[in-house]
């Protein structure tokens, strides 16, 4: 047995999001199943649809920033109750065996993540369809809980946003003493600097806008630098410890490795279409790195978003009704949106 459900999809790169109903599978032992009430819209999102990185499977239902109420358990499940809050993010199953799931490294799985859509459905066949939808069912071990005092809707960007940065800043050790820069304020790093923050590091905002200068310190950045202006720049030559690369766009990563400390690192996050061309001497100088991080996993998921409970930390969200998505897209290709597009799936 399965089931039809109203989604929100594409059946092709050129075509806008359109409603079509999709196949979901009935309730498996170890399922839990929920309603959807908010999906975030991320980046990745738009690239999918636009099949910018050349692996898009149409027809597609994008979302991976899922936030709903629990409406049925498998008879094995044991951690989620009907009506609990919870959340999906990009990853809804893995091996379990690797030496990446035994560390609980879910979304470095060695034989294949499956993520949330556009990935190999095991159950149904095909590929996963995402959270524009009315319902989503995933394994019990893969879904989220979202803490009472988190506000849904602004909590649903935490799926991707929150834990894509969280992971690099908690491995890197983003604490006390330390100088943590954010290179980018859009979806990804307007939350960074909110969980950097929190973590108690001083916060540095490097961004090639003047609005978003003077809003980082609303956001509760220490500082912000405009990148093009040379001589605010070279204030923080050699004195940044780590910095989160939340940038897709084509930059020239020297500048940023110029500023690092000794020891010091710059994690990329963001997903530039090009190459980046690194100067030698900019990383043996110092003992710099230049190092990546991708999203995280579930354990650290759930980590990260009791971390955001405990510090009352959301995203800064605008609502979309269903109608509102390719509309909500054009936009966020042009960069209007502060700072996370969410829909309201109870519009659908």
């Amino acid at each position: 047995m399965t089931k039809q459900v109203q989604a929100l999809g594409t059946v092709d790169a050129t075509q806008p999001l359109k409603i079509m109903k999709i196949t979901r599978r009935e309730l498996q032992p170890d399922d839990v199943e929920m309603d959807i009430l908010y999906c975030g819209i991320c980046h990745s999102d738009l690239h999918q649809i636009k099949n910018d990185f050349g692996a898009a499977h149409f027809p597609m239902v994008p979302g991976h920033e899922i936030v709903g109420r629990v409406t049925a358990v498998g008879s094995n499940v044991t951690n989620f109750k009907v009506g609990d809050s919870a959340a999906v993010g990009c990853i809804v199953d893995s091996c379990g065996h690797c030496p990446a799931c035994e560390r609980d490294l879910q979304q470095f799985c060695e034989e294949g993540t499956t993520l949330s859509f556009n990935s190999p459905d095991k159950h149904l066949g095909g590929m996963t369809f995402g959270g524009f939808s009315k319902t989503y069912a995933c394994k019990s071990d893969y879904m989220l809980h979202v803490p009472d005092s988190l506000d849904l809707a602004a909590s649903a960007p935490l799926l991707c946003a929150g834990i894509t940065v969280y992971s690099p800043l908690k491995h890197w050790q983003a604490g006390p003493g330390k100088v943590v820069g954010i290179l980018g304020i859009g979806g990804l790093g307007h939350v960074a600097i909110k969980i950097a923050k929190a973590m108690g590091s001083k916060v540095v905002v490097f961004t090639t806008s003047q609005a978003k200068v003077e809003d980082a310190k609303r956001l509760g950045a220490d500082d912000a630098v405009l990148s093009s202006d040379a001589d605010q720049m070279a204030a923080y030559a050699s004195k940044v410890d780590l910095i989160i690369d939340t940038v897709s766009a084509p930059h020239d990563i020297n500048e940023y490795l110029r500023l690092l400390a000794i020891d010091g690192t710059v994690v990329l996050v963001g997903l530039p279409p090009k190459p980046l061309e690194i100067g030698a001497f900019n990383v043996v100088k110092g003992r710099r790195s230049f190092a990546g991080s991708n999203i995280g996993g579930i354990a650290e998921t759930q980590e990260m978003l009791d971390f955001c409970a405990e510090h009352n930390i959301t995203a800064d969200i605008e609502m979309v009704n269903a109608d509102q998505v390719n509309e909500a897209f054009e936009r966020l290709e042009k960069g209007d949106v502060k700072y996370r597009f969410v829909v309201d799936m109870s519009t659908l």
